[in-house]
C-alpha cells in the first residue's frame, strides 16, 4: 500500500494552485471544472487535488493498493463498525475502492486499479507525498484503530504524536496529540538534502521564512523544513525518511528525548508554535457521503 494524494477544499483554489506550481514548485496536472490538480516528478498522476469551495476542509486522504488488500480491508473496516462507502474515482488515474471515516472523522480513500502516469523532469519538483499528519482528541485511540481496522503499523510514539505506517516507509501518517481533529500538516518527498535547501531558499525569495527548519526529525529521521502556505495549511519540505523492517519495535516517548532547547536532532532552528498551531487547525474533515454496505468478498471467493 502507498500513499497516493490528498484532496481539499477550499476558497481561492486557483490561487492556491498558482502558489503552489510558482513558487513551492509543482507541477499542473490538469483541471477539471473548479478542482485543480498538482503532480511530482514521480509516477503517481497528482499529489494535491484542490476544489473551490466557500470553506476549508479535507475531502480525503488517497491511499492506493492491490485488489487483494482492498478486500481485506473491506472485512476489517466492516469488523470495526466504520462508515464507509464504495467509490469510483473521477479524479486523474481512475480506480475504484472505498472511503472510510476514522473515529474523530478522518476520511481516506483506498484504491485499487488506479492508473500511474509517466514519471517526469524537475529536480525541485516534489517526488511524492511521504506523509500527511492529523491532528487527534486522543491520537493513542486513532493510532490503535488504524493499526486494528486498517491493518496499519505503529512505528513510534512521542510525546506530541503518534507514528503509523502502511508498508516499509518510517511512517505515511501521524496522528498529533493535539487535542482536536484537523489536518496537521502535508510532507512532499523531495529527491535529496539540496532539493529541500533549494526549496527553503525559493521561498525566502518570497520573503517566506520557515515556520520550523531546517532540521533532521527523530522518528523517521527526515529532513524536513516546514512553511504555512498562504492558503492555510502547513507543508513540509522532506527527504530521506527512515526505512524500517516488519520487526521494528516501536519507541515510546521516553526514547525520544532532547536536551534542553533542542527539538531535533540537529537543534539549529526555532520554531514558530503559535503560528503553525493555527494554521493546523484551519483545515477540518468533512464528509460529503453517507454510509453503504461494501461488497466484500467471500473468504472462499478471495
Amino acid at each position: 500500500m502507498k500513499l497516493r494524494s490528498i484532496e481539499l477544499a477550499l476558497p481561492h483554489a486557483r490561487e492556491a494552485a498558482a502558489f503552489l506550481t510558482d513558487i513551492w514548485g509543482m507541477a499542473p496536472a490538469g483541471a477539471e471544472g473548479d478542482t485543480h490538480y498538482l503532480r511530482g516528478s514521480g509516477g503517481f498522476p497528482y499529489l494535491v487535488a484542490l476544489a473551490e469551495s466557500a470553506d476549508a476542509y479535507v475531502r480525503s486522504t488517497t491511499f492506493v493498493c492491490s485488489a487483494e488488500r482492498l478486500e481485506t480491508l473491506k472485512r476489517s473496516v466492516a469488523a470495526a463498525g466504520l462508515p464507509a462507502t464504495p467509490t469510483v474515482s473521477q479524479d486523474p488515474g481512475g480506480g475504484h475502492g472505498i472511503i472510510v471515516e476514522l473515529a474523530e472523522g478522518e476520511l481516506l480513500r483506498f484504491l485499487t486499479d488506479a492508473q500511474d502516469v509517466a514519471p517526469i523532469e524537475g529536480r525541485d519538483l516534489p517526488v511524492k507525498l511521504t506523509h500527511v499528519v492529523f491532528n487527534s482528541a486522543d491520537a493513542e485511540a486513532t493510532g490503535d484503530l488504524a493499526e486494528r481496522a486498517l491493518g496499519f503499523r505503529v512505528s513510534d510514539r512521542t510525546k506530541g504524536m503518534v507514528f503509523v505506517r502502511c508498508n516499509d516507509s518510517h511512517h505515511s501518517t501521524a496522528f498529533a496529540r493535539a487535542g482536536f481533529a484537523s489536518l496537521n500538516h502535508i510532507a512532499f518527498e523531495m529527491a535529496d538534502m539540496d532539493a529541500v535547501m533549494r526549496g527553503i531558499g525559493r521561498l525566502r525569495d518570497q520573503n517566506m521564512a520557515p515556520a520550523w527548519g531546517p532540521g533532521r526529525h527523530g522518528p523517521g529521521a527526515n529532513v524536513f523544513a516546514y512553511f504555512i502556505a498562504p492558503f492555510g495549511p502547513v507543508i513540509e519540505f522532506s527527504t530521506a525518511v527512515e526505512k524500517v523492517p516488519d520487526d521494528y519495535q516501536p519507541g515510546a516517548p521516553e526514547d525520544w528525548t532532547w536536551p534542553e532547547g533542542r527539538i531535533d536532532q540537529w537543534g539549529m532552528s526555532d520554531k514558530d508554535f503559535a503560528g503553525l498551531r493555527a494554521a493546523e487547525e484551519k483545515f477540518r474533515h468533512r464528509r460529503d457521503w453517507e454510509p453503504q454496505p461494501l461488497d466484500i468478498l467471500s473468504e472462499e471467493n478471495h
